[in-house]
């Protein structure tokens, strides 16, 4: 336990919030009194959390992101890094399906990269995710049908399918794998 009067050491998350908070704050000019204005809170508070000090609550982050009109999930975001992100490849057993989150891409809706290796004769049911969420299908090689599940589409190397995926779906391949890149499109809930 600390000491009264000592502060305990910050967590990486509150450091990561802090760093958040600092950075957009700044992009879009604002002071720390000005954003601690908008969001209602006091400017030794908005100085605590911008230090990585403070441990706030979902409703001041909320305050927060509404005053810097950003989504929630943009002060929660670690990856801020614009250089170049390198995701290795993996390798698969013979007949395992492989599902691999690339890179999840914030700011007005969610976006997640995924990608999708199925084995010949592999049927996947898709479960639907949030109300107005797209997902976009390219196939890299192979053949797959896929969409929803009541009119699935038969898609090649090179095929883009869009699709709601906010309703049941499916991915199912034939006598041949198929590799997929899968992009997730979620509306952000403000």
């Amino acid at each position: 336990m600390t000491p009264p009067g000592e502060r305990r050491p910050a967590s990486s998350t509150a450091i990561a919030i802090g760093a958040q908070i600092r950075h957009r704050r700044e992009q879009r000019g604002l002071s720390s009194a000005e954003l601690a204005r908008r969001a209602g809170l006091g400017k030794a508070t908005l100085s605590k959390l911008e230090a990585g000090w403070g441990n706030p609550t979902i409703e001041t982050l909320d305050a927060l992101a509404i005053a810097l009109r950003i989504p929630l999930t943009d002060l929660l975001a670690r990856d801020t890094d614009p250089g170049p992100v390198f995701v290795p490849g993996t390798d698969l057993t013979d007949g395992e399906v492989g599902r691999e989150l690339l890179r999840r891409i914030s700011g007005g809706n969610s976006l997640e990269i995924w990608r999708l290796r199925m084995p010949p004769g592999t049927h996947l049911d898709g479960v639907p995710h949030a109300t107005g969420t797209i997902e976009h299908l390219l196939v890299s090689s192979g053949h797959l049908t896929a969409g929803p599940t009541d009119a699935p589409t038969d898609l090649r190397s090179g095929d883009l399918l869009a699709f709601a995926g906010d309703a049941p779906h499916v991915y199912r391949t034939g006598p041949e794998p198929a590799d997929v890149t899968v992009v997730i499109a979620s509306p952000i809930i403000s």
